[in-house]
């Protein structure tokens, strides 16, 4: 990563770990590299934060060659106590659901752009 990530802040709903753990179901053979630069962190926070996913029991990872294989452990539960009965698995598929969602909304948001560009050039 060539820099320093752009910093947020106040609060957000989602913590780094999420965005951590929603980038790796995404691809399970990521690298730190590509997860840092998608969660907007440095690759040590990254490293962090998987050791406190592995430590936890939300993830274990395997050496393949040169790359890691993570492994999420979609029945583990939520760690806060408000939280009691939902797992990583119901939050990961909110997340899915919520970035499949937003893909279909910017898909739109282009289709429209590029009609209405269309239709001022037959102007």
């Amino acid at each position: 990563m060539g820099g320093v990530p752009e910093t947020h802040s106040g609060w957000t709903f989602l913590t780094n770990h999420a965005r951590v753990l929603a980038a790796i179901a995404d691809d399970q053979n990521t690298r730190i590299r590509d997860i840092a630069a998608r969660c907007r962190l440095t690759e040590r926070a990254v490293q962090k934060i998987i050791a406190d996913l592995e430590q936890g029991g939300y993830l274990t990872h395997t050496r393949q060659g040169r790359t890691n294989e993570y492994h999420i452990e979609p029945g583990t539960g939520l760690r806060h106590p408000a939280d009691a009965g939902l797992s990583v698995a119901g939050l990961l598929s909110v997340l899915a659901q919520h970035d499949a969602e937003r893909d279909t909304r910017s898909q739109q948001l282009q289709t429209a752009s590029v009609s209405e560009q269309g239709s001022a050039a037959d102007e």
